[in-house]
């Protein structure tokens, strides 16, 4: 399992710095200020997140701790959920998803993912089995 963590936290990284290269140089020109505001969120968001899911590997090691197992999954389906819904409401007038409202609520629901996986991330650190 922990392996899966580590590479997905690379996977995870990689993409946020293809991303944030694209955003800086390829929407630039394409898209609001503000719009590309808030996609550079997303993408800090993905980065800090790829980290935790690296620190989730490597703590894996330590400790078999089933809460920082799922602590794991809420990083990976935070950045999902956060990130990817982040990427298409910034760029949805520029990719033609104007009609695509539903986008709005799933970001909190991948921000509530990323807050339950740092408690997790605690819980599993302070049981420290």
């Amino acid at each position: 399992m922990q392996k899966n963590f580590l590479l997905l936290a690379c996977l995870f990284a990689a993409l946020a710095v293809v991303l944030g290269a694209f955003g800086a140089h390829g929407l630039k020109t394409r898209i609001t200020p503000d719009q590309l505001q808030t996609f550079e969120t997303g993408v800090k968001y993905q980065f800090y997140h790829a980290l935790a899911l690296l620190a989730v590997g490597l703590l894996l090691q330590k400790y078999n701790s089933i809460p920082i197992v799922y602590a794991g999954y809420c990083f990976a389906i935070g950045i999902l959920f956060f990130s990817g819904s982040v990427y298409l409401l910034a760029t949805r007038d520029f990719i033609g998803l104007t009609s695509w409202r539903w986008l709005g609520p799933i970001t909190p629901l991948g921000g509530t993912f990323f807050i339950v996986g740092w408690l997790l991330l605690l819980w599993g650190i302070w049981k420290g089995e």
